[in-house]
């Protein structure tokens, strides 16, 4: 694929008039997914597909194609010198961009990530056996994913990343399952064990009575998945200088110093040591690491091209979104295992889902538990609870209200494939909160 890749940029360079220059994104994957149903394989498939985007720039102008190759030399460089002639007859038309940035200083990168993983087949067999006798639902993905960026000023740059992802509920009844996953670029048959035998615990609490909450506050622990839904959701906007200086922000009050989290809430968008490739679409290489939240205290932003042209500062490597790809959050000091006798009385959240903001002026957001959320008295699990609705404030949860972080966490690898299989990563520990607000 890399040398396919290269061979296509050469091409892309040999149509070029002297004025004009070309940035080449490539997305490919090579990826095997598997269905589950009543712990058996209901569907299975596996996809090859090569995406290209190519930017044609000339005169502080602009044009993008997106094309889906096949892979084969000869077809693939018609479709491309077609897309550049279409690029070439459109800029005409454009506007100037004022604030179009590329990067001009060639730095060609090559990264191959490690892995080490069984084949599919002995992995499925793992997760049938662990299965068996259960309801197991749930989705395996597993393959290459591909990605390289080539211009014409001659910088190359590629990434490989071989992991595999498998979420599963194990269904009791109704609207009551325990929802867990596994991900990552290692199997580790143990740990694999460790995670199913916790959701079939948690499978035989619920088929206790299920308990109903009165609206109010209770003290609560939320499992790393839990508070990354909270931290995915702050993403919308929170940590992007765009919003930041357009008043957008949902942190807005943490940026101009006005509120702050708990001392032991930092967080870094950490592409050294993500899925995500070390490099964006207009050829910057992005930071290894940059601080978003230290100590509780907004620490930086990131910036992407166009903004670092808009508001006359260095870009830092972002997305065009400004979104993170590569989070890691600060371990704290609750050890997992005694995360249930320190919460004593409260709740033990699994899951969150339909997470949005009710005053995000106010870093206010509201959202449903699901899955696995029980009720637990004195250290001990007693009966799941029945859904409710949380309305609370950031500021509240990773502020006033946090006790304490754990020192385990999660590697958390987006699971989405709507178009590609994603390469967004987190690296969460759980949270133990006073006064979480359930609502109705």
């Amino acid at each position: 694929m890399q040398t396919y890749f290269y061979q296509l940029a050469d091409f892309i360079q040999t149509l070029l008039h002297a004025d004009e220059t070309t940035l080449a994104n490539l997305s490919a994957e090579e990826s095997n997914f598997v269905r589950f149903n009543k712990s058996a394989v209901r569907q299975a498939g596996s996809i090859k597909q090569i995406g290209l985007t190519i930017a044609l720039i000339a005169k502080q102008r602009r044009a993008e194609s997106r094309l889906t190759l096949s892979g084969n030399r000869e077809s693939d460089e018609g479709l491309v010198r077609a897309a550049i002639d279409t690029l070439r007859r459109d800029l005409g038309d454009l506007p100037e961009d004022p604030y179009l940035l590329y990067n001009t200083n060639p730095q060609s990168t090559e990264k191959i990530g490690e892995s080490s993983l069984p084949t599919d087949a002995e992995m499925l067999d793992q997760i049938l056996a662990a299965g068996r006798g259960k309801d197991l639902v749930g989705l395996f993905a597993s393959g290459a994913i591909y990605k390289g960026f080539a211009n014409s000023l001659g910088q190359r740059n590629w990434h490989r990343v071989d992991n595999f992802n498998c979420e599963w509920c194990l269904y009791h009844t109704t609207d009551k399952a325990v929802k867990s996953g596994y991900a990552g670029t290692h199997w580790v048959a143990a740990e694999f064990e460790k995670k199913m035998t916790q959701a079939a615990t948690q499978l035989a609490i619920l088929q206790r009575p299920a308990k109903s909450l009165t609206p109010g506050q209770y003290r609560s622990y939320l499992s790393p998945s839990a508070l990354y839904e909270i931290v995915g959701l702050l993403s919308w906007g929170g940590f992007g200088v765009k919003s930041q200086r357009n008043k957008q922000s949902p942190l807005l009050k943490l940026e101009d110093g006005s509120e702050s989290l708990h001392a032991s809430v930092s967080l870094v968008e950490n592409a050294k040591n993500g899925v995500a490739a070390g490099f964006q679409g207009d050829g910057f290489i992005k930071a290894p690491t940059v601080s978003l939240i230290e100590n509780g205290k907004h620490a930086g932003a990131l910036i992407s091209p166009r903004s670092a042209r808009e508001f006359g500062i260095e870009t830092n490597g972002a997305n065009g979104s400004e979104s993170p790809e590569s989070l890691d959050m600060a371990a704290g000091t609750l050890a997992q295992e005694d995360v249930l006798k320190t919460l004593g009385t409260g709740i033990m959240i699994g899951n969150l889902w339909y997470l949005n903001y009710s005053d995000r002026a106010g870093c206010r957001m509201t959202g449903m538990t699901r899955f696995a959320t029980f009720w637990v008295e004195q250290g001990e699990i007693i009966a799941p609870l029945n859904v409710m609705r949380f309305d609370d404030s950031a500021y509240r949860v990773l502020g006033q209200n946090l006790l304490d972080l754990t020192t385990e966490r999660d590697w958390l690898i987006d699971s989405s494939s709507y178009g590609e299989r994603s390469t967004g990563s987190a690296r969460m520990p759980g949270a133990l909160v006073n006064d979480f607000s359930l609502t109705l």
